[in-house]
């Protein structure tokens, strides 16, 4: 059976293109069986000095106060003054179907101005989620990849000392049911698409005709595909062979700039129309280089220093070259040929862009 839908699949993906780019489960998700987010307020304790200061965290010390009254012991009207302990954010995500006692993993993040969660442990920490129902409760020891050294005259730190994660640290206390076996679904496309969302039925009716002499899906909008369970044959079962199809995605055209760290993303179907471009910068640079002027031995008079400024101003550039094509290798090809870096490449699509030639989207981060 299951050679069956890898043959169906395989026929489908090699007729729409000569590669096979995603699952079907990949690409999109069963309307209903969405994760749930959870959060919840906790107190990391066991820091060897590094936790908040209740100077600065006043809610940490009425948490620590809180929670010593609710164990027995009386500290009313006593001023804590340790730095062992530090208050968090725990948050996790709750997979739709997962059942009462199973674990999960959690992050714990820092709330108030500790330095470092390095070595805590995260006491019992109720999470619940948008309905303000408890969903689970998480313990245990905080895992921390980065650090934090500091002395009089240097500090040094690698990563983030302020978060980390606990492995298996929840406990789920309430489930999510799963969807039933039902007659009727909706699939929903992470990247809406209409190309996607047809591509999508071609592969899912061709296998169920080859299978079930029937079809079983149906194209609703960009986003939506509707599909019909066969018979003799389970929900859950339908759904894992239908995950497993493969179609070619479909993706607008678009391009990514992020000015901050130049990273220039280019999609595969950008075009650009046959334009000249030239580009070139202007550089000034200022040498400040001050003489002192001193006077003779024995002499009336005092040392005096007086400005020396160079300024000298540089202006770079090529010749003009023509940019275009229909493919991502000849966009590539073109602007590498102009020699610029990746500062040169954001403006130059930007002014392309501006020009009318550049046939995408421009997202700027």
């Amino acid at each position: 059976m299951r050679s069956v839908v890898a043959a169906v699949a395989l026929a489908l993906c090699l007729a729409a293109s000569p590669t096979c780019a995603a699952r079907i489960k990949d690409i999109s998700i069963l309307r209903g069986a969405r994760d749930s987010q959870l959060v919840g307020y906790g107190l990391v304790v066991g820091l060897q000095g590094s936790g908040d200061t209740f100077r600065n965290t006043p809610f940490t010390e009425q948490s620590v106060q809180g929670m010593l009254q609710n164990l027995g012991l009386d500290v009313r009207g006593i001023a804590l003054r340790n730095r062992n302990v530090a208050s968090v954010i725990v948050t996790a995500d709750l997979s739709a179907g997962i059942e009462a006692g199973s674990r999960m993993d959690v992050t714990v993040s820092a709330l108030g101005d500790a330095p470092s969660l390095m070595g805590g442990t995260l006491l019992l920490t109720q999470l619940q989620g948008s309905d303000g129902l408890v969903y689970a409760s998480a313990q245990g020891a905080v895992a921390v990849t980065g650090f934090e050294s500091h002395g009089q005259g240097e500090t040094l730190s690698q990563g983030v000392p302020t978060a980390g994660r606990i492995p298996n640290g929840a406990i789920v206390q309430h489930e999510i049911p799963p969807e039933p076996d039902q007659l009727r679904a909706m699939l929903e496309l992470k990247n809406p698409d209409y190309a996607t969302a047809v591509r999508i039925v071609d592969a899912i009716n061709g296998f169920s005709q080859a299978r079930f002499r029937t079809r079983a899906a149906f194209e609703v909008d960009s986003r939506t595909v509707e599909l019909f369970r066969p018979r003799n044959i389970s929900f859950a079962r339908f759904m894992a062979e239908v995950g497993e199809l493969q179609v070619q995605p479909d993706m607008a055209a678009r391009v990514v700039l992020d000015a901050r760290t130049g990273t220039v993303v280019v999609g595969q179907d950008v075009q650009i129309s046959t334009v000249a471009v030239t580009y070139g910068t202007l550089t000034v640079r200022v040498n400040e280089q001050p003489q002192v002027s001193q006077p003779n031995p024995f002499a009336n008079g005092r040392t005096v220093v007086t400005p020396n400024t160079t300024i000298k101003a540089e202006q770079g550039g090529g010749a003009m070259s023509i940019v275009g094509g229909s493919s991502l290798r000849a966009l590539v090809n073109g602007l590498n040929h102009i020699g610029v870096k990746p500062p040169g490449i954001i403006a130059i699509l930007q002014a392309i862009k501006t020009a009318g030639a550049l046939q995408a989207d421009l997202v700027i981060q």
